[in-house]
């Protein structure tokens, strides 16, 4: 018994011993009956009866069932006697009982070793005969003396045939002198078993690949007579090898290369490029994948990964190419690359004109799908496979933001710069956390008179090895991560701390402009988040304006979470107006929005489609910003072209609290 079966087996003679110590009237009788069933569970001996009594005699006492003492002692001290004579009485009988049964047992090994001889000679040859494994009787020359229907089957010979036949006639050459030095080990008693992979030779002239057990037997004499040798045919249990390596490497549903072996091959052909050609990786996805499998289910979703496999491969096949399956949508493709091998460009034309020409039918489900893909093309030998991976990885992200069928060719200084970026997106709470980040701010000015209206907040990361990122960096590299929304309320926050300690200290009592990013916009906790900071800092709502990116107006989060702080009284806007075709939905729609920021590209470069725009959105009662303003030539055409206010370093960097005060005083 284990542990815990053992706790379990006593706890239940316990509670039977405790009723039997309760019973009325008392007797012993039982208990005593108890201690000769005690000793079937194994614990005889003398130290195992101490154990009990002690372990009983202090246990029971102390037990409150038992009290008080002056009831209970003599029964005690009688049940603990009682089962003692019983465990000790059980204990003696068994005792003599295996005594009589090795008595017996040994009379009958000496009987039966004298009637059985014969019989266990017949029985050897009948499984010797009998077995699949080959069984080979050896002389100590080497020579076959016996041989069983099993190895005649493998080598495809009679038994007949074999006897006689040397041993190691039967090996293939280059294996011989390993099993002669074997044989010859065995003999001298320089050990007691050999056992080896070999290659026997069949009577057709193939090889079969078996392993040999080599015994050797000695007489009575303990000089050695023959050896005994086991054929173990290894043919198909290679075969199994081979198939449950085929399917660790593969995917089990398309029957394609999985990533595992992609990489493997990948890290060869590497290595034997055509210098002149070398090789090309595609990352592929399968867009909508997602909405495919939420619609129709696993199974639609599956036979159709099937159908995509199936055409990657036809259409693929005239190239010297390995696809694999990455796992759900992801597939990989490594042309090694000649001089007809198509462009990148034809081949992902091809892949989607093909996909996307007609629906393919599964369970009477019409599915078609385009794929996006990464590409690195020609990679240097030298390279490491999981590198070339990454990068096609990366290249794939890049080609499916906000886009559709299309493809990513990589380059090796856009991926370093994705990976500082990186680096620096996963290094940013640590030093949000030691106080590198802060919030800074920038003046926010009237173009018609050029006083200060207002003062927006941005983020600000002083790096002391490196220099420092302002708002626009900070913000997208917190958007990367996901910190941007702790790190976003922090931000409004903290601006609004200060908007509120200007305006009780009497120097500064205007709107506070905070820039929110996209998942900050279509955050459901966003309006939460807002009020708890003007209840918190006491910011009127009516001096707070929080804009979000153009982007978001087609999520409907992002446009509730608008209309509500809209009816707040906080003042909204909407940034990077001109970028994009929701300008005209923007000035058809009913989006509760007080006024739009004129997107940096367009200001720099003066947008006249921008300028075309600014009194329709007048008309509607919609104030225009414009941002990164550097110079009075580009304040003078925004204020002719009709903008309202400007931020920008012709009007002020973005300064620390007290900086940002001195400026605005005159001098």
């Amino acid at each position: 018994m284990g542990r815990e079966d053992l706790d379990a087996e006593l706890g239940v003679r316990l509670d039977a011993l405790c009723s039997m110590l309760h019973a009325e009237p008392f007797a012993t009788a039982p208990i005593e009956a108890a201690g000769a069933d005690f000793a079937t569970l194994g614990h005889l001996g003398r130290l195992g009866l101490r154990c009990t009594a002690e372990v009983l005699g202090k246990g029971l006492l102390a037990l409150p069932e038992f009290q008080p003492l002056q009831k209970y002692a003599e029964r005690i001290a009688l049940a603990l006697g009682a089962l003692g004579a019983g465990f000790t009485a059980a204990n003696a009988e068994s005792v003599l009982a295996q005594q009589e049964s090795m008595q017996r047992s040994l009379l009958k090994a000496v009987r039966d070793a004298n009637w059985n001889l014969k019989e266990s000679e017949a029985r050897f040859n009948e499984v010797v005969t009998s077995s699949t494994n080959g069984v080979l009787i050896v002389d100590l020359e080497g020579r076959l003396l016996q041989v069983n229907a099993a190895i005649g089957q493998i080598l495809g010979r009679t038994p007949e045939e074999l006897t006689g036949t040397p041993l190691l006639d039967l090996i293939e050459p280059s294996f011989t002198e390993m099993l002669r030095e074997a044989l010859t080990d065995l003999a001298a008693g320089a050990t007691d078993r050999a056992q080896q992979s070999q290659r026997l030779r069949r009577d057709d002239g193939e090889s079969a690949r078996v392993t040999l057990t080599v015994s050797l037997l000695r007489g009575a004499d303990d000089k050695p007579m023959h050896f005994v040798v086991v054929v173990e045919d290894g043919t198909e249990l290679e075969l199994l090898q081979s198939e449950l390596q085929r399917q660790a490497l593969h995917d089990p549903l398309t029957g394609l290369p999985n990533r595992q072996f992609f990489t493997t091959q990948l890290e060869i052909a590497l290595r034997k490029a055509d210098p002149e050609h070398g090789i090309t990786v595609f990352h592929l996805d399968l867009d909508a994948f997602g909405m495919l499998r939420d619609t129709f289910g696993g199974r639609v979703v599956e036979r159709y990964l099937q159908h995509v496999a199936g055409r990657l491969k036809a259409l693929l096949a005239g190239e010297k190419v390995m696809i694999a399956r990455f796992g759900g949508d992801e597939f990989g493709v490594l042309v090694e690359n000649s001089a007809t091998t198509p462009g990148i460009d034809t081949i992902m034309k091809s892949i989607n004109e093909d996909l996307m020409s007609e629906p393919t039918f599964v369970d009477g489900h019409g599915l078609a799908a385009s794929m996006s893909a990464g590409v690195v093309h020609r990679p240097p030998s030298g390279v490491e496979p999981l590198d070339v991976l990454r990068s096609a990885e990366r290249s794939l992200r890049r080609a499916k933001k906000g886009r559709r069928g299309q493809w990513e060719l990589f380059h090796a200084g856009q991926d370093a710069e994705e990976r500082r970026d990186d680096a620096l997106a996963v290094a940013m709470p640590a030093a949000w956390e030691d106080g590198e980040i802060t919030v800074r701010y920038r003046p926010v000015v009237r173009l018609s008179s050029g006083e200060v209206t207002g003062v927006e907040a941005e983020l600000h990361w002083d790096r002391p090895d490196s220099g420092e990122l302002d708002h626009d960096r900070c913000a997208g590299l917190a958007e990367q991560t996901g910190l941007i929304l702790p790190l976003g309320g922090w931000l409004l926050k903290v601006a609004g701390g200060q908007a509120t300690w200007w305006r009780q200290r009497g120097q500064f009592d205007l709107p506070l402009a905070v820039r929110l990013t996209a998942h900050q916009a279509s955050d459901a906790d966003l309006v939460s988040r807002v009020v708890a900071v003007l209840d918190e800092i006491g910011v009127p709502a009516e001096k707070l304006m929080i804009s979000v990116p153009g982007g978001v107006l087609v999520l409907a989060d992002a446009v509730d979470n608008l209309a509500v702080l809209t009816r707040m009284g906080v003042l909204t806007a909407i940034d990077d107006f001109g970028m994009g075709p929701l300008d005209f939905g923007l000035l058809a729609s009913d989006v509760p929005v007080r006024a739009v920021r004129v997107a940096r590209e367009l200001v720099a470069s003066r947008s006249l489609y921008v300028a075309a725009l600014l009194p329709l959105l007048r008309e509607r009662g919609v104030r225009i910003a414009v941002e990164g303003i550097d110079s009075a030539e580009q304040a003078s055409w925004w204020r002719v072209a009709g903008a309202d206010f400007a931020t920008g370093d012709h009007f002020g960097k973005a300064r620390t609290p007290g900086d940002f005060l001195q400026a605005l005083e005159p001098r």
